[in-house]
């Protein structure tokens, strides 16, 4: 009897019958998987070039090597986002931007075999580094409309999301992945109580990669140079310029590996999403 109650029910769930009793939930839940697993279509990159961060010390993780050459699933961590831009998405150009030292360890794990790829020296900050990428970036293909920056220490991004952000800054000449704020953020101006609460709902994690018409950027850096003004990311020199910057909604998981306690979490979502 209980064996033919249950049997009525997924009946019932498969022919849509019991709206009131269980397909809610399961709607819900089919909502929910629908959005992380449906993708934007592509968009068109081939105006866009690539700049790969790789020149940080990651000085937070203790470790003997800088952080985005660590391993992640016995993968340096840097390979995950530039093997994504090198082989399932459509840039004519990438260019990393690292240290001498470290080009010929890369040949053996990162694909280059359709000539994307080029370097370019770091910078003493990451202003430096994007300059330099920016430059190399116009050397190789002087034909590019857009430049794409994307941290090394961030191997979750998604197809996805670079297909959102790219769409996105065609449309408004520069945008940047982030997520809505969830933590709450209080200010302290002495370091030991608390000045104010800062409101949550106005507050957006910024991500990258953060993508910029070329001429808007190098325009952005001309003011910032002559200005000698301090920024801590490629939106904030086109913010400078007044211009506005598109917010593209991320994902949480695209986080930037920082602590060891950050390579471990991505390591159980690589796992989850088997292991690429």
């Amino acid at each position: 009897m209980q064996r033919l109650f249950a049997l009525s029910i997924l009946l019932g769930i498969l022919q849509g019958v019991l709206p009131f009793v269980v397909r809610p939930s399961v709607h819900r839940c089919v909502g929910a998987c629908r959005a992380n697993v449906v993708l934007r279509a592509e968009t068109d990159l081939s105006d866009v070039g690539v700049v790969v961060l790789a020149g940080g010390t990651g000085s937070r993780m203790k470790a003997n090597m800088p952080k985005q050459f660590l391993p992640l699933l016995n993968k340096p961590i840097l390979t995950y986002s530039l093997n994504l831009f090198l082989k399932n998405l459509t840039p004519s150009t990438v260019i990393l931007v690292m240290n001498k030292q470290y080009h010929p360890e890369y040949q053996s794990w990162v694909d280059n075999s359709n000539g994307k790829l080029h370097f370019a020296e770091p910078g003493v900050e990451r202003q430096g580094s994007v300059s330099n990428g920016l430059q190399k970036l116009t050397e190789v293909n002087s034909s590019l409309k857009y430049i794409a920056v994307h941290d090394s220490a961030r191997p979750l991004v998604t197809i996805n999301e670079v297909n959102k952000v790219v769409a996105d800054a065609k449309k408004h000449g520069a945008a940047v992945l982030g997520v809505k704020c969830k933590a709450t953020i209080k200010r302290s101006l002495d370091g030991e109580f608390v000045t104010e609460t800062i409101p949550r709902s106005t507050l957006w994690e910024i991500h990258t990669p953060q993508v910029i018409e070329i001429p808007l950027l190098r325009k952005g850096f001309e003011k910032v140079e002559k200005e000698g003004l301090e920024v801590t990311d490629d939106a904030s020199i086109v913010e400078q310029l007044g211009e506005k910057v598109k917010l593209t909604e991320g994902e949480y998981t695209n986080l930037k590996i920082t602590t060891p306690e950050d390579l471990e979490v991505a390591g159980s979502i690589l796992r989850e999403r088997g292991g690429v």
